[in-house]
């Protein structure tokens, strides 16, 4: 018998397809959803990958038999899900995606009204519906009605396009080319149809658009070999590379070394802030990077739990201009209050057209940290052992700051680190950050023997 994984969230809910996530707990899901919003539409699309369509249907059907209307959008990116939703003035949406999982996992995203992420209240109560198997089933003359749109990705990109920050006349001046790679993700139509309308020489790879996810999906600089090769060989400007739901941005430089994911927010908060001033809200996981431009441009730097929920809430708590997570998430308010990997390519082009610069000279004039990243198996003990870890951690490492919202976060002198259970996969995430490599590296491997 197969072991099954079904993890639920404010991050969505999500499992392997046939271990886990079906289409009855789909439909189940859906028909809570549509049962707690009592009226009004829902916006519903998917990103490519094999299991969509069937999973997709499955939360149509939930939706119609609670009556709500559906508005079908097809194959689109998790952030069009989120516009279509506020632009249309609609009870909520459903984005049925796996983001940055392989190709055997699928999940829900649920969206409210303004098209962000579902509050940890609302989700609570989604629970407690699925789980009571109560759904508000309506008759054959009050089922809802499905309608099919297809411009949406269009309507996303012309958002962007108007975006403040956003610099065309000096993007079109450097006719950049640049390499993309959506991994045949739902972003293979949206982002290169963004760069061609600012006058982007375009270079496809991967992007059929089929989910044929040909090298694993998470845009880390391990899974990026197929687009730095291509940089080259082309002789590209950058290459830009995007998870399934086109949500996370990862850059590769002129020469076709990838430059992290984190550096994602860090360029594009400084592009923000040369032309707006206000605060900027982080997750905990996020490079001292992004505080360290932001707080240079005179902001103050605000950080969250790790989920693209938490960092827009807090985001309009304190009136963020910018805001985001260190995995290539950018969120900017001026186009929409969601992670966004188009948003996230205009402002970089943006930045390196302002300032007549290339990727690797930029990267050069931002601050200089060791990041490593590493992940495991979530073992059984986890909580216990994390309590032991922060006794002893604390007084080893003279933290100066221990943060528990999200897991541990130590503040040290040389850097910081954070040890958490993931929103999203039964793994725990390790992250390490320092001013010596060999540092980083040295207590990576010491943290890892600990909790394996």
């Amino acid at each position: 018998m197969k072991e099954k994984t079904l993890i639920a969230s404010t991050s969505g809910v999500r499992g392997i397809i046939g271990a886990g996530l079906d289409p009855l707990v789909a439909i189940g899901y859906a028909a809570a959803f549509g049962t707690m919003l009592r009226k009004g539409s829902v916006v519903v699309g998917h990103d490519s990958r094999p299991s969509g369509d069937m999973i997709t249907r499955a939360v149509i059907s939930g939706m119609v038999s609670t009556g709500r209307d559906v508005i079908d959008v097809g194959i689109v990116p998790t952030p069009t899900v989120e516009i279509a939703v506020a632009e249309l003035s609609a009870s909520g949406g459903i984005c049925v995606t796996a983001s940055h999982n392989p190709a055997q996992w699928n999940a829900l995203k649920f969206f409210n009204r303004e098209g962000e992420f579902i509050t940890p209240a609302q989700f609570k109560k989604l629970q407690a519906i699925y789980n009571s198997g109560r759904f508000d089933f309506r008759p054959f003359f009050e089922l809802g009605e499905i309608e099919t749109q297809s411009h949406w990705i269009e309507r996303h990109v012309q958002l962007i396009l108007a975006a403040p920050s956003l610099k065309l006349p000096a993007i079109k001046r450097r006719r950049f080319r640049v390499v993309v790679d959506a991994i045949n993700g739902a972003g293979s139509v949206a982002l290169p149809l963004l760069l061609r309308k600012m006058g982007v020489t375009v270079v496809e790879i991967n992007c059929r658009g089929d989910g044929d996810f040909v090298h694993e999906p998470e845009p880390v600089p391990a899974n990026l070999g197929q687009v730095s090769k291509a940089v080259r060989r082309h002789k590209a400007d950058l290459g830009l590379a995007c998870d399934p739901d086109a949500d996370r941005l990862a850059l590769v430089d002129e020469i076709g070394h990838p430059i992290g994911e984190e550096l994602t927010l860090a360029i594009a908060v400084k592009q923000v802030l040369k032309n707006a001033s206000g605060p900027v809200v982080i997750n905990l996981s996020t490079s001292n990077v992004t505080a360290d431009v932001a707080r240079l441009s005179g902001s103050k730097v605000y950080y969250s739990p790790v989920g693209e929920a938490n960092v827009v809430h807090m985001m309009r708590r304190r009136q963020a201009v910018i805001g985001g997570e260190g995995n290539g998430g950018v969120i900017y308010p001026a186009v929409h209050t969601g992670r966004d990997a188009l948003v996230g390519a205009a402002l970089i082009l943006s930045c390196l057209a302002e300032e007549k610069t290339s990727l690797a000279g930029l990267v050069r004039t931002l601050p200089k940290y060791y990041i490593k990243k590493t992940k495991a198996v979530l073992p059984e003990n986890f909580s216990n052992r994390l309590r032991r870890f922060e006794r002893e951690t604390a007084k080893l490492l003279g933290a100066t700051r221990c943060d528990r919202r999200d897991g541990r976060r130590f503040d040290f002198r040389q850097g910081w680190l954070q040890i958490r259970a993931s929103n999203t996969e039964p793994i725990f995430r390790l992250i390490v950050e320092t001013v010596d490599k060999d540092l980083t590296d040295r207590l990576c491997k010491q943290i890892e023997g600990y909790f394996t």
